[in-house]
């Protein structure tokens, strides 16, 4: 079977599903486009600014699309390319989409608040703490697990590191252009992607060599800039121009493949249980940003409501992002499926080389078909992957501030600890310093994929409270709740046993405390006499 069938019927299902279940959820959400959000009603030039949608749009998937679309389906493979590509489509319509999407509205209808927040007004406020310091410690992680990825990056190829210095200064001169200065968008966005493509040939010319400890260093005093400074200066436009990036390595994927013709090698089910375990619940937390990740909601609810512009945006933003990430995390399937066996583990293994190799490899691979060199195509899609770790990384900074805040401000605390946003940030970004230092966070790491499908499973559980307390029908947001909920827990079940077999008494700990969390907020939830009306 030829792998550009597989991509082009996934694209018109896709389609369909925004046309149609995206219809389906503007109209459950009752979304009006005269509204005010947020950003208008409390704007104040640093995190509440409304964006055009197109704008913010790159602002979200660049914040959502990091590496997890494309190591997920790759390591997933190793089950089949049937049930990935399956869990995919079904998991981003039914599931991912949605739960992005009503994460948005949720906040949008409640002053851009977090998740949090509903959860308190909801479930109680011993909840909302059990969520707000559970999603806290988890950014805190995934700023020290990015950090030291981009700082390897960075050190591996000095190219990388060079052009995204020059996004930076790029950003920062686009957004002033545009915010302060009124420059036409469209003039100024022809501007920026030209400028964008100059920063990726300059960096291959000017090499910045520093060592592992000073990259760590200096992405941390940059993530601290990022998270304090309004968002319309460096995050907002940097996202924007760093998703052309993804556009054009999606589009050339997508054309290489179709050029390629490339055939699937891999079987469509291989074996119920591989080294990476069972196929359930292993594969639904090992595929998480493809299908539906935890993660979305904390950017949906974090950041981009708080930038939205009109309630009718979130359709395309929300819903439509996650398809085309979706469309990512296929194509990064493809580039594993094509492959022998022996050529698999083998790219999986190398030195270098892991889900990150077989994406780069192979996307290069079917770019050479369209006349781009192999070299210049491998390299290529390296820098557009390390451009969106870095941008993962600020973005979860910003939200650990934002939680911080939260939690403080749950407590009470005094407002220099629940206000100050410098405050939120410098202690956020120490926590994660100490744990990147001390090598806890790869420690932690294997947690992590069950942690974030957690996070999904009581983002929808807020959800899904709030619509019933509004006396609305959740069904469409409540059966996704407990699919999730149900992988979790058993997932987190299986690790915990795991890690007390083999005497891992940290990862036992951590893994029963999230297990405790889950269960204390479900039961919270379920005994409510509204929840099952």
């Amino acid at each position: 079977m030829s792998a550009s069938w597989l991509l082009i019927v996934s694209i018109i299902l896709l389609i369909l599903a925004y046309r149609f279940y995206g219809k389906f959820l503007v109209r459950k959400f009752r979304i009006d486009p005269v509204k005010q959000t947020p950003a208008h009603a409390q704007r104040d030039g640093v995190d509440y600014v409304p964006a055009k949608s197109f704008v913010l749009l790159g602002h979200h998937f660049a914040s959502i699309a990091g590496a997890g679309p494309i190591v997920g389906p790759v390591l997933a493979a190793t089950f089949g390319w049937g049930p990935v590509w399956l869990w995919i489509i079904t998991g981003v319509i039914f599931m991912g989409g949605v739960h992005d999407f009503s994460s948005m509205i949720a906040s949008v209808r409640h002053q851009g608040k977090s998740v949090g927040q509903l959860i308190e007004e909801y479930i109680g406020k011993s909840g909302k703490l059990l969520f707000l310091m559970f999603t806290w410690f988890m950014l805190i992680l995934v700023v020290a697990v990015f950090a030291r990825a981009v700082a390897t990056i960075f050190v591996k190829t000095p190219a990388s590191a060079s052009s995204s210095g020059l996004f930076m200064i790029l950003a920062v001169a686009f957004g002033l252009a545009t915010f302060k200065f009124r420059m036409p968008f469209h003039f100024a966005t022809g501007i920026g992607v030209y400028y964008l493509m100059a920063c990726v040939v300059l960096g291959g010319v000017i090499h910045i060599h520093l060592s592992f400890n000073i990259w760590i260093i200096i992405l941390f005093l940059y993530v601290f800039i990022a998270a304090v400074t309004p968002v319309w200066i460096l995050l907002q436009p940097r996202d924007y121009l760093n998703s052309f990036l993804l556009y054009f390595l999606m589009i050339g994927g997508f054309l290489g493949i179709l050029f390629t013709q490339p055939k699937i090698q891999f079987p469509f089910f291989t074996q119920f249980h591989t080294d990476l375990g069972y196929m359930f619940p292993i594969l639904f937390v090992t595929v998480a940003c493809g299908a539906i990740s935890g993660f979305h909601s904390l950017v949906a609810s974090g950041t981009t409501s708080k930038q939205l512009n009109k309630e009718t945006d979130a359709r395309v933003i929300g819903y439509g992002g996650m398809l085309i990430e979706a469309v990512l995390a296929i194509i990064a399937l493809i580039t594993a499926i094509v492959l022998t066996n022996d050529e698999y583990l083998g790219l999986i293994s190398r030195s270098g080389g892991g889900p990150i190799g077989v994406f780069s490899e192979g996307l290069g691979g079917f770019m050479s078909h369209l006349g781009i060199p192999l070299d210049t195509g491998i390299t290529f899609a390296a820098l557009a992957i390390s451009a969106f770790a870095l941008t993962t990384l600020d973005t979860a900074t910003r939200l650990g501030r934002f939680a911080f805040q939260e939690i403080f401000a749950t407590i009470p605390a005094p407002k220099i600890i629940s206000q100050n946003r410098y405050v939120g940030t410098f202690v956020t970004i120490v926590s994660a310093a100490i744990l990147t230092f001390s090598g806890s966070s790869n420690a932690l790491w294997p947690l992590f994929g069950s942690a974030n499908q957690m996070l999904a499973a009581m983002a929808l559980l807020a959800v899904t409270v709030w619509l019933d307390h509004l006396k609305e029908k959740s069904t469409f947001v409540k059966i996704p709740m407990f699919f999730m909920l149900f992988v979790t827990m058993t997932a987190l079940g299986s690790l915990i046993v795991k890690n007390l077999l083999i005497k891992n008494y940290l990862l036992f700990g951590v893994g029963l405390c999230l297990f405790g969390v889950g269960l204390v907020l479900t039961v919270q939830s379920v005994f409510r006499k509204s929840f099952w009306k």
